[in-house]
Formats: C-alpha cells, structure tokens, sequence
C-alpha cells in the first residue's frame, strides 16, 4: 500500500490528470461494490425522527452519521411500487421509460390484473444492464420489474395465482438452478406474493449467501413487509412501526455481508419508492363509469364493451378513453369527472388533463387523471355506491407534490461524505448517481447525479 500511495504522488507531480475517484482505483486495484436495498414505503421521517415516532432503528439512522441522506425524496407520478422502481433504476420518468403504474392497462381483465414483471416493458437504459455491459457481476433478490432483466445471479419477482404453481414459475424465470442451490442450505425461498417482513427476512437471508458465493459488483434487494403492513393498519402503527424495527435489523446484516465481502470498497444506498398516507374512504370510480354507460358488464359482472375506463394507482386513477380523439367522448367523459370532483364528499382533489400528465411524466396514454385527497383512495368495486369504507388503511399513489408522498435516500460509502444532508431532491437523480460510483454512465438520465464530494 505504501508503495502504491509513492507511485500515485510521482503520477500526479507528473502533471497526470489523476482525479480523487480514479486516485482511489489506482490505490486500491479493486472495483467499487454497490449494495442498493429498496424498502417499499418508507417514510424519511422514520428515520429522521425516529425517537419521535416511538421506532428503535439503529442502522438506519446510522447513514445519517456515517453517509449522506435526503430530508425527503420527490417521487415520480404516480407515486406507486414499479414506475417508482424503474425509475430509480434509470433516472428516467414513467411516461420515458414505459412502466406506468404497477398494473399494466387491461380493461377486459383478460390478464387478470396482471404487473409490470417483465423487464422488456422498460425502454430505457437500467443500472443492471449499463452494469452487465461493463463486464460486472450483477446480482438480485426481488426487485420489481425484473424478469428477464441482464442480471447474472437473479431471483426476480412473479406470481400469478397464489398457488404452488407460482413457485414454479419463479425457479424457471430465475437464473438457471440458483433458487434451488441457495435454498439447499437456507431453506424454502418465499413465493412471489409472500410478502410479509418474515419472507422479508428469508430473502434478506438468500440475498447474504448470495453475495457471499457470488461477489457481485451490483446487487439489488427489495423488501417489501413495510408495504404490506402500512396497507393494513396505516403508517406509524404499533404494527407498522414493528415491521420497520425488524427490517432494520435486516439492513444491518445486509450492510454487513457488504463489508465483510467487499472490505473498504462497499456502498451501500437504501431507498424506498413512495411515502405513505391514512385512508378513511374508497371512491369506487368504476361503479360511477359503469353507471354513467362507459362500461357495460355481462350477468357474470365481466366487462364485455367500454368506452372509457380508470386505471388503477392507489390514489389517483388515470383515465383511458378507447377513442381518444373523438370529442364527443371526451366531453362526456369530462362532464362525468366534473361532476364527482363537484362533490366534496367524493374527496376529488382535481382532475389532471393529458397535456399536464405528459408535462409531468407520468401516464401518456391517459386523457385524465382523478387525483384524490389524502384520506382516500380508488376502490376497486363495480357496484354499490362511490363512497365506502376503506379497503385499506393506508395508501399512496398521490400526487407527487403532496409531502406526505416523499420518499427515503440513504447512502454510505468510501467516495461518500459523512454527515451530509442534500435536502430534498428529485428521484430520478439517484440512478445516475450510482452509475457514477460504480464508473458507469446512463445515457437516457435526465437529471444530473447527485454530488460525491
């Protein structure tokens, strides 16, 4: 080492054009690893204010001492799990990259409410591909919008039917043998709608003996029980706060496995995808399609013929017209959404035209947008009346300008600063960032990384 950090000082006397971050290359002759641990709602001021909210997180909150972290992320639109996730793989807007809410559009339901899995439905450049292209070892545990992504080691997330069957189809979408060989020594691997923070924690456990066979450059790992939980019993409840205090004890034993398989040159980034927010009310805006005539079911309660129909995203529903130039239709259309927005008890917060969708990336194919209050979230019944208790109590999907919408950023490494808070910021500044760690670039990024110095 000494004789490295002699070598480096004559480069540099030389006149070299050796930068701190190449400096650190040529010192160390080892490749950065990066660690990038999604958790899907949470909050920044879980972390934040931690002692505030009654939450006992130790190795999250140590980021905010040893790393450099955000006072609350600016999602994207809609602030729902896979477009959010997409983009903080490519730094990339949804209406760019192509995943525009977790469901794809499916007014018949012929593909039975079927997600965004597939990573052939993204059109832009991700971290995992940009990595593989480099030549780095990619590995990944769950990440949304993973099947069939340039991933060497991938354990992707997919279900179907909630049988044993879905198991099946997870081993044969995964790298070649790489479930079974894991789960030799670990046991069984959750199936894809196990989605507890205990399937949190044996993933987390797949996710530590494969870096330790496999010494990735680049792993991604997605924990999902904080998601599932605040659904249930909403944000900050003794049970949510429960789940929280586990994943963090999950965190730190993937920080380190980090540590110990990449000493002195892992980073470790921890984000989530979208806030949180209570519910108190559905707004069941296919019932008030289906009695306005847009949508025309059988005896069966199948849809057989539609005119315009929501499209679902917690929160907001986008608007899908079959004929979207007719102005007839969209007139109707419009006048149906005044008038539910008219009533104040149906907690509308505005309606969003096309070209302000397309302004804000989100939802290109959409004429409107209902976006609803915090309090309520789009109900998914045909029948009954358009208020009704909550599915739910909690909820995202909101507009991305609502604060209660932002997101987590934390990130700790050895190019990272120590104690350094970067305010609030856009999402899709984080993917470039960890490009730039890992001496990659992305081409379709459209913001600049955030700064390393």
């Amino acid at each position: 080492m000494r004789v490295l950090k002699v070598l480096l000082a004559l480069l540099i006397s030389a006149g070299l054009n050796v930068t701190p971050a190449s400096a650190a290359k040529v010192e160390t002759g080892i490749r950065p690893f990066v660690l990038y641990i999604s958790i899907d709602g949470l909050k920044p001021e879980a972390i934040l204010d931690a002692a505030q909210h009654g939450l006992h997180v130790p190795h999250l909150r140590a980021f905010l001492v040893d790393g450099m972290y955000s006072t609350g992320v600016h999602g994207v639109l809609p602030t729902v799990t896979y477009p959010s996730h997409m983009t903080l793989m490519t730094g990339v807007s949804p209406a760019k990259h192509g995943i525009y809410t977790n469901t794809t559009f499916d007014p018949f339901d012929r593909n039975e409410r079927g997600w965004y899995w597939y990573a052939e439905d993204g059109r832009v450049a991700t971290l995992w591909g940009a990595a593989s292209a480099a030549g780095l070892r990619t590995a990944n545990v769950y990440w949304p919008t993973s099947v069939g992504a340039p991933i060497l080691f991938n354990l992707p997330q997919i279900w179907r039917t909630g049988t044993a069957d879905d198991r099946k189809l997870q081993r044969a979408l995964s790298t070649p043998g790489l479930e079974q060989r894991l789960a030799a020594t670990l046991g069984d691997y959750p199936g894809g709608e196990d989605e507890t923070v205990a399937d949190d924690e044996v993933r987390a456990r797949f996710a530590v003996k494969l870096m330790e066979l496999e010494h990735p450059d680049f792993m991604t790992v997605y924990l999902t029980g904080l998601d599932t939980e605040q659904h249930k019993s909403g944000p900050f409840s003794a049970a949510s706060n429960a789940v929280l205090e586990r994943l963090d004890v999950v965190v730190g034993a993937l920080h380190a496995a980090a540590d110990r398989v990449a000493p002195g040159r892992a980073t470790v980034c921890v984000v989530s995808d979208h806030g949180f927010a209570p519910v108190e009310h559905d707004v069941n805006l296919y019932a008030a399609f289906l009695e306005a005539g847009l949508i025309q079911l059988d005896d069966s309660h199948h849809v057989v013929s539609w005119e315009a129909e929501p499209w679902y995203a917690g929160g907001t529903a986008a608007v899908i017209l079959a004929h979207p130039d007719d102005p007839v239709l969209r007139a109707r259309v419009g006048a149906l959404l005044d008038g539910l927005a008219g009533d104040p008890a149906n907690g509308i917060d505005r309606i969003v035209g096309h070209d302000e969708l397309v302004k804000n990336g989100g939802f290109p194919n959409a004429t409107y947008l209902v976006a609803l209050k915090i309090g309520y979230e789009v109900g998914l019944n045909f029948a009954g009346p358009v208020l009704t208790p909550p599915s739910n109590l909690g909820m995202h999907g909101y507009l991305p300008d609502r604060p209660e919408m932002r997101s987590t950023f934390l990130m700790e490494g050895p190019r990272v600063p120590r104690g350094r808070s970067l305010g609030e910021f856009d999402m899709r500044r984080i993917a470039p960032t960890l490009a730039a760690v890992l001496g990659l670039s992305l081409a379709d990024a459209e913001l600049a990384p955030l700064p390393l110095n």
